[in-house]
């Protein structure tokens, strides 16, 4: 199940308030930043932020699954995905975040 928290918008502003910027020239900033990491995938080049993580283009094989309702089996074409692979800095940053104790039912 994925979880996303902050949406473009609230990336922009909380972008803009960090940088000193107008929200205008934060959404400018942001549309270029998304616009030029997907110009270079398309190229089928990756874009490395050294300590922050990786995007690249992979191809995933092509492979036969097994519909899980009615048990046919089913050709997958081979296809290209968009992998991002976290930097060891931000991930031990990660790491290092206590973990929130779920709420426990009383019996």
């Amino acid at each position: 199940m994925e979880v996303f928290n902050m949406t473009k918008k609230e990336f922009v502003d909380a972008f803009a308030k960090k940088g000193e910027l107008k929200i205008k020239d934060s959404e400018r900033l942001v549309a270029a930043f998304l616009e030029t990491v997907e110009d270079a995938l398309l190229k089928g080049e990756g874009v490395r932020f050294i300590g922050f993580g990786s995007w690249e283009v992979k191809e995933r094989a092509a492979r036969e699954v097994t519909n899980p309702q009615t048990k046919k089996k089913i050709k997958v074409e081979a296809k290209k995905v968009v992998k991002f692979k976290v930097g060891k800095p931000l991930a031990d940053k990660v790491a290092e975040q206590k973990v929130a104790k779920k709420a426990t039912k009383k019996k």
